[in-house]
């Protein structure tokens, strides 16, 4: 079941955060500003999701990998839609920022 609800939200369990961090990955943080400002994985780029349309630009080139996250992993999963739909090409929702964290070595 867990299993079916991560592909639901388009999370790669497989994806090696790690390594594509050290690679340049942009971590896009998709909380609102208060609840990014109540802690967040340093180095991540806070664009909320309601507003992340009309603030693309500020990501860069869409062949950069970006690794999404949220307080849950459903924004993040909307994120990486977005990013998709837009021709961002290699976009990873990685849920919840905290358990990113522990991802990322």
């Amino acid at each position: 079941m867990i299993t079916t609800i991560r592909k639901l939200l388009g999370m790669e369990p497989a994806a090696d955060y790690t390594r594509l961090v050290r690679q340049g990955a942009v971590i896009l943080d998709v909380r609102s500003k208060r609840e990014y400002a109540g802690g967040h994985i340093e180095g991540a780029v806070n664009i909320p999701v309601d507003v992340l349309k009309g603030r693309l630009a500020q990501l860069g080139d869409k062949s950069t990998p970006v690794i999404t996250c949220c307080a849950s992993g459903v924004r993040s999963a909307s994120a990486k839609r977005i990013l998709t739909e837009n021709g961002y090409t290699e976009v990873y929702n990685g849920g919840s920022w905290a358990s990113l964290q522990h991802k990322i070595r």
